[in-house]
């Protein structure tokens, strides 16, 4: 009896360390699993796309947290888009997870950035934090939102020479899907931008909420098309030069197949004054165009020095009110 019973309690422990075992061996197949699954939406966030030309390369991959955390490090990012011939590379990436909620990452990205272009174009960014979030479903990313501080940036055409300096010092973008809509919210604080040989421009803040009908698939690049074809809102966009100097623009608006711009907007001008006189000191060269300009907009609004206007635009001809002609947007 007591062998007897000595074997049965022998055979329920080796059953129980081997289920043990085994578990154990699951949890972890299941933590690399989702590991893996993290390298992919991070760097799917950074480099959208889902078609063989576009992908994304962590150097130095490193898997830690395990078992209650995932966490994925880089030491460096590489993004190639060999449709469109376009190449970057990004310092380090840092991403983390929670195992009970893999789905929602958090990551950060260090500078410089360089991003390359088989135009011609090249863009070097470096900035002193940029730290984001993912919210993925089970077929991409359903929500984003990234906030950059300190960027400072460089582009430069070695077609024309042309330089741009760049510099915000707040900057936060905030994507999500709306059922088949892609919402977007945009903004920067006291940004500064320098053309060379250009007059100097004003620092200015300003922000943007747009809806992009039936676009979702744009925040993970499941949408090949972009906004090719698009129609949408503009809820409002707002520029901010200081003093007073507030400039909104809001209205549906649509871009056809060759991606010529069509909308009817509500432009609204606070401190028509200052807003003509700061244009003015940064484009002399049109100095009389802007005073007739401004002289018509202060007509439309009865004189006053708050200006509600509508900004008819089709085919990228832009107009005011439909018949005054303002000059032409070209084509994305």
């Amino acid at each position: 009896m007591a062998a007897s019973s000595q074997s049965r309690g022998g055979r329920k422990f080796w059953l129980l360390g081997s289920a043990i075992v085994l578990l154990i061996a699951l949890y972890t197949g299941a933590w690399f699993y989702a590991a893996s699954t993290l390298k992919t939406s991070v760097l799917k966030a950074i480099a959208p796309g889902n078609t063989a030309g576009v992908s994304g390369e962590c150097t130095d991959i490193d898997f830690r947290g395990y078992p209650f955390r995932i966490g994925l490090f880089c030491a460096k990012v590489d993004v190639d888009d060999n449709v469109n011939g376009v190449s970057a590379t990004f310092g380090q990436l840092r991403s983390a997870a929670q195992v009970y909620a893999p789905g929602h990452i958090v990551w950060e990205l260090d500078s410089p950035a360089e991003i390359r272009s088989a135009n011609g174009l090249s863009l070097n960014a470096e900035w002193a934090s940029l730290q984001s979030s993912l919210i993925t479903k089970l077929k991409g990313v359903d929500r984003s939102s990234t906030i950059i501080e300190g960027l400072k940036g460089t582009a430069v055409s070695s077609q024309t020479g042309q330089t741009i300096n760049f510099d915000a010092a707040h900057t936060e973008i905030h994507l999500r899907q709306n059922g088949g809509d892609l919402d977007g919210a945009i903004s920067v604080t006291d940004s500064n931008t320098a053309i060379k040989d250009w007059p100097a421009f004003p620092k200015l803040s300003a922000s943007a909420d747009v809806t992009l009908a039936g676009k979702a698939g744009m925040i993970d690049g499941s949408d090949q098309k972009g906004l090719y074809g698009a129609s949408g809102e503009l809820r409002k966009v707002v520029t901010d030069i200081g003093d007073g100097r507030v400039m909104t623009l809001s209205g549906p608006f649509s871009f056809d197949e060759e991606g010529y711009l069509s909308g009817k907007f509500k432009l609204e001008i606070e401190q028509l004054g200052p807003w003509r006189d700061s244009i003015k000191q940064t484009f002399p060269e049109i100095a009389k165009t802007v005073d007739t300009a401004a002289k018509l907009l202060k007509a439309l609004a009865g004189g006053g020095d708050k200006v509600s206007v509508d900004l008819v635009v089709a085919r990228g001809n832009a107009t005011v009110g439909g018949f005054i002609p303002l000059g032409s947007i070209p084509p994305i």
